[in-house]
């Protein structure tokens, strides 16, 4: 695997926020700050033959998987930050709320069925891991015993509403859960964008 000190992450970020505050980025992007100890330290479990989804939020995934910084800038420049996907490196991520999670269930499915050793490591927000389809594909994951782990990132986030008020709860309803991962972190930019230029 491609290792990153926690900053060389962050100043890859940084400089895709100041791409995207000067008008260089004519599309959507979400960005990562403050979790760059819990990627770093996750990504030491996870293989160049195993698999990777994410959500619109991709960036340090991508880098982490093993994607060339050139590369992946590129794209981004291009307007393809929210559907990073790279076949060559085992990494996909999607611009639709849960839409990797099911694609990232039947790999896993695959992956078994074919009694092979690589793992599946699909990552969602705090707000997905209230959904429906994480629900059904946790539920099926661990009474399959697939080869996956769900990693749910927490920012407290959800858009514009955060996830506690929205379901009136304390906390995530999955952390400590079989096959789940879960961390909380706080981060400096916004839901979207980088917090100086309105995107649409």
């Amino acid at each position: 695997m491609t290792r990153y000190t926690k900053q060389e992450l962050k100043d890859f970020e940084t400089d895709i926020a100041n791409c995207f505050n000067n008008g260089q980025i004519r599309a959507p992007v979400h960005l990562y700050d403050g979790n760059e100890e819990y990627l770093i330290k996750i990504f030491e479990d996870i293989n160049d033959d195993d698999w990777v989804f994410c959500t619109w939020r991709s960036h340090y995934q991508c880098l982490l998987k093993g994607v060339p910084a050139k590369t992946l800038k590129e794209d981004i420049l291009n307007g393809k930050s929210i559907t990073l996907c790279y076949p060559k490196h085992r990494i996909y991520s999607s611009a639709i709320v849960t839409g990797s999670i099911p694609i990232a269930t039947g790999v896993a499915l695959d992956i078994k069925r074919k009694a092979q050793t690589n793992q599946v490591w699909c990552f969602l927000g705090d707000m997905a891991a209230e959904t429906g389809c994480f629900y059904e594909n946790h539920k099926y994951a661990v009474n399959m015993d697939l080869p996956i782990n769900f990693i749910i990132e927490d920012n407290s986030k959800s858009v514009c509403t955060p996830t506690k008020e929205v379901w009136n709860s304390d906390g995530c309803s999955f952390k400590g859960e079989q096959k789940v991962l879960y961390y909380s972190y706080n981060t400096k930019y916004p839901h979207a964008g980088a917090g100086k230029r309105i995107q649409f």
